[in-house]
């Protein structure tokens, strides 16, 4: 019952955040703080009755996120000249969005792409940590969606603004604690209205978690409740109104959110021309 954590509110007490245990019903008993492992109470609350949180204890101050790390994904999207190194952009922390919000888009900023990852949650302050020692600073494991206006990212030949919207980064619904875990085994799977779209195994990325969490402390500080999104598998594809896309990980759960087309956004954010290279 102490494996998977939940951030939620009940629907009458909106902004009211609670932290609980996952059951293995995946009903939630609530805890007093998010890595306790004594209920409050003996009530548990079924998932139809709470509104999710991304499943991390703090707002993160930063999200970084990992490029071409799927060998499939870099032919699909027919990349070349490919860096040796790892490729990282930053995701907004204001881009979150809990599991069953919905994505929200413009017509006009044009194609939006799902992207299915898992997702590390640090646990700790830390700062050139050696690879060998990398999931000792691992809290958990969660999933997310690294929702890119992919026409804009073409038109831009960047990522900053493509891939950084309000409701561009779905995380949940729960965090799988590390303890225990082997990443290794994760496969996740994404589907859109149920069909399976993109199919992947952690043991496929060129870079393994460990090494990304060295390489990336070996930049920048990492903090408590900071992400890093570990990429995605081949299999990307754009989103239509009304659409539901799940990211799916048996040992974490399902993160699901529906795709709306919003009816109007800012003239800043049109597509001017539809480029010809693609990008991940």
């Amino acid at each position: 019952m102490t494996l998977r954590r939940a951030v939620f509110s009940l629907f009458n007490e909106p902004d009211v955040r609670r932290f609980g245990l996952v059951t293995e019903d995946e009903q939630l008993v609530e805890v007093p703080d998010f890595e306790a492992s004594v209920p409050v109470s003996d009530t548990r609350y079924t998932l139809d009755s709470v509104f999710l949180h991304p499943p991390i204890p703090v707002t993160p101050s930063k999200m970084i996120a990992v490029g071409m790390n799927y060998p499939a994904h870099i032919d699909e999207m027919k990349h070349v000249n490919v860096p040796a190194d790892p490729v990282l952009f930053m995701k907004s922390p204001s881009s979150l969005i809990g599991h069953g919000q919905s994505i929200q888009a413009a017509e006009a900023w044009g194609r939006v792409d799902y992207e299915g990852e898992i997702a590390v949650v640090i646990g700790a302050r830390c700062k050139n940590v050696p690879e060998s020692d990398a999931l000792g600073v691992i809290l958990g494991y969660t999933l997310a969606n690294d929702v890119t206006a992919r026409t804009l990212q073409r038109q831009d030949n960047q990522w900053g603004r493509a891939k950084n919207f309000d409701t561009f980064c779905p995380l949940g619904p729960f965090l799988r604690l590390s303890e225990g875990v082997d990443p290794q085994v994760f496969k996740i799977t994404t589907t859109v209205d149920g069909t399976q779209v993109q199919e992947g195994w952690v043991s496929q990325i060129r870079f393994s978690i460990p090494f990304l969490i060295a390489y990336i402390s070996s930049i920048m500080t990492l903090e408590r409740g900071d992400v890093i999104l570990t990429g995605t598998p081949h299999g990307v594809s754009a989103l239509r109104h009304g659409q539901v896309v799940a990211v799916i990980v048996p040992e974490i759960g399902t993160l699901r959110n529906r795709f709306e087309v919003i009816p109007d956004a800012s003239s800043l954010h049109r597509v001017r021309e539809e480029a010809s290279h693609g990008v991940s």
